[in-house]
């Protein structure tokens, strides 16, 4: 009787398919690896490794260059889940649980792909531990508020500023877990969970899921990927694009063990550099 509620709960439902979507075989981005070649076409190698090492807002990358490769990202990824129609896109759903449907776990598969993609070039940190397949708790959150985004939950563009928000400001590389899983956001993060459920519900969702099997053909299912995927991950795209955390940060030139940051035009009035000297400000890169 408990079991027949929970999988009727539509929080408890978006969460189980999340999950199983999240162990499904080439689902996950490693982060390292997607960045080095999503900005080898506009970044130095010295940009791109400071990308890798910290992010691509500490690394002075424009918004316009994370927008370009962004762009390119979706195109590639909205490409591939219309060729490879659903069932036959990740291999290895059969052996999910019967309470997580193949097909709904396959479009959430693709649909997380891209999220991480663009949470990578907008500067979040890495979002799936290397060890083993379980997703922790703040991971689950902050991907239920990308996917609210994706399917234009208010709530979740809120959420998902404010975490951007406290990490800009703490300089953090890792999520906030406790605001995820017990703080102010976690309210939020399940209102969104329940909110995704009960669209996952709804008979219009549910046929349009259905739509990317494959026996309906190619065509049929690269229209539905081009009228749904492609503009849930422009959605996250600009919203991830807009955060705090994606905006490049001042560069430091440290000179005497001075630290000198751009700009700095008050103190050039009132103290000359007597030999000759001038440290330049190095602004971002755009391309």
């Amino acid at each position: 009787m408990n079991q027949g509620k929970a999988s009727e709960n539509p929080e408890s439902r978006f969460s189980a398919v999340l999950v199983g979507s999240a162990k499904l075989p080439g689902v996950r981005i490693h982060r390292e690896a997607y960045l080095r070649r999503a900005l080898a076409r506009y970044c130095s190698e010295d940009e791109i490794r400071k990308a890798i090492a910290e992010t691509p807002a500490a690394a002075g990358i424009s918004i316009d260059v994370l927008d370009r490769a962004a762009n390119d990202s979706i195109r590639y990824e909205t490409t591939k889940v219309s060729a490879l129609s659903a069932a036959a896109g990740l291999p290895g759903f059969m052996a999910l649980p019967a309470t997580v449907p193949a097909d709904m776990a396959q479009y959430f598969g693709h649909m997380l792909r891209i999220a991480q993609k663009l949470a990578y070039l907008y500067s979040w940190p890495d979002l799936f531990s290397d060890d083993g397949d379980d997703v922790d708790d703040a991971t689950m959150g902050v991907l239920t508020l990308f996917f609210g985004v994706m399917f234009g939950a208010q709530s979740a563009n809120a959420a998902v500023g404010k975490v951007a928000g406290m990490m800009a400001e703490q300089v953090a590389k890792k999520l906030p877990q406790k605001a995820l899983t017990q703080g102010v956001i976690y309210p939020i993060v399940k209102k969104v969970a329940a909110y995704i459920g009960v669209q996952m519900t709804k008979q219009t969702f549910a046929k349009s899921v259905s739509k990317a099997i494959p026996v309906v053909g190619a065509a049929v299912s690269g229209t539905l990927t081009f009228a749904t995927y492609r503009p849930m991950a422009k959605r996250l795209k600009k919203h991830l694009s807009d955060s705090e955390l994606a905006k490049p940060t001042p560069r430091v030139v440290v000179v005497d063990a001075e630290v000198v940051h751009e700009s700095p035009v008050a103190e050039q009035a009132e103290s000359p550099v007597s030999d000759g000297t001038a440290v330049a400000a190095e602004g971002p890169r755009s391309s």
